[in-house]
């Protein structure tokens, strides 16, 4: 059975979904009346996301260790993200990077496609992908902030690479 918990974070309340098979879904959520969710009504398996999530926003945590089992994506969709994983804290990478580590430098807009269903924002973190000339493009969770989190990860950035 899938549960949900809410997360307040500087950018915004976050819905967590996930199951014993691991974490679903990380989305941001439009501003309302959603409260975040208490830790003593956390249920056990999104326990860890969360605790790594509010790590993440305190400088806690840069690398996320954590089980994944999106519910949708294609098996393209599923190595693109693969690859998201793969860009260090701090650093971003093109499009056309992407591409060219799946050996398909032609796939450049499926790429882009493939980012924007990410359905694990920030742990599989599609927000350091960037135009070839390193312009901030589309970002399902807004431009603003896409440019925020490549902001708040700014002290240990140092150029395009995979981590």
């Amino acid at each position: 059975m899938e549960a949900l918990v809410h997360l307040s974070s500087p950018i915004g309340m976050l819905a967590l979904r996930g199951s014993e098979a691991g974490l679903h879904a990380v989305q941001f959520l439009e501003p309302g009346p959603v409260q975040p969710t208490t830790p003593a009504d956390l249920p056990a398996c999104l326990q860890e996301p969360h605790r790594q999530l509010t790590a993440y926003f305190n400088r806690e945590l840069r690398e996320f260790e954590l089980l994944c089992a999106p519910l949708v994506g294609t098996e393209f969709q599923r190595q693109v993200w693969a690859a998201l994983a793969g860009i260090a804290h701090g650093r971003t990478a093109s499009y056309l990077d992407v591409a060219k580590l799946l050996n398909n430098p032609k796939s450049v807009r499926a790429v882009g496609a493939a980012n924007g269903q990410n359905p694990l924002a920030i742990v599989w973190p599609c927000h350091r992908v960037v135009g070839a000339d390193g312009s901030l493009t589309g970002y399902a969770g807004g431009l603003a902030r896409k440019r925020w989190l490549l902001a708040f990860e700014q002290p240990a950035r140092q150029g395009a690479l995979f981590g």
